[in-house]
């Protein structure tokens, strides 16, 4: 496997796997009013333009960061829609 690969597979990992911490006490307390709903807004659109380029390039590490990051980062936004 090539350096620079590893490498924004790596990238891709950290900054995805970022928002599992968030995720999980999302879920777990249903709590949701400290969360800002237009920065997750701004935030999933975002990161599905960056999947859209992703897969346009036909990039791995962008393609599988943003897949894992916007179902994360989703989960998040509804629960914000759904606790308030």
């Amino acid at each position: 496997m090539e350096p620079i690969l590893i490498l924004g597979l790596t990238a891709g990992a950290l900054t995805t796997f970022a928002l599992l911490p968030q995720v999980i006490k999302t879920l777990k307390l249903k709590e949701t009013k400290d969360i800002s709903l237009l920065m997750y807004i701004i935030l999933c659109t975002g990161i599905a333009l960056w999947l859209i380029y992703g897969l346009f390039i036909e990039d791995i590490p962008v393609i599988a960061a943003n897949t894992i990051s916007l179902a994360l980062s989703l989960t998040i936004l509804f629960s914000k829609i759904r606790y308030g």
